[in-house]
């Protein structure tokens, strides 16, 4: 039983540095994978350190798998039914998206930019006269 310890001990260290190694280097992004590698190596960390009583190193684990754990919590889709109703933005195709870009213009200047539509050609009533807009 004592082998199952040192293994979750080695298998805790390995995910955990590969996990930071990673991102470190840019093979992976600060994402799911980072923060699923770091709660499984906290979680065996902690099963270690508590069967050697290495307390404080049980306490940090413990620490980093709630910070892994909440990281993962905020990450997760928000597909639920009250977030889609609550954002009513639509993203049309071939229209760029700009929002990000219109809200550090707010931010920058107070306010917020104009923004000119481009014309379009109002189609002709049948004695010929357009539509006015």
């Amino acid at each position: 039983m004592e082998l199952l310890w040192e293994i979750a001990g080695w298998a805790g260290a390995a995910a955990i540095l590969s996990a930071y190694l990673a991102v470190s280097m840019g093979w992976l992004k600060a994402g799911k994978g980072f923060q699923t590698a770091n709660l499984v190596g906290a979680v065996a960390f902690i099963i270690n350190g508590t069967f050697h009583g290495a307390w404080p190193s049980v306490v940090t684990n413990v620490a980093w798998f709630l910070i892994s754990a909440v990281a993962l919590v905020r990450m997760r889709p928000e597909n639920s039914p009250a977030a889609v109703a609550a954002d009513p933005q639509v993203q049309f195709p071939g229209v760029p998206d700009t929002t990000g870009q219109m809200a550090v213009v707010e931010v920058l200047t107070g306010s917020m930019p104009a923004v000119s539509m481009p014309a379009v050609s109002m189609p002709a009533m049948a004695d010929g006269q357009r539509l006015a807009h």
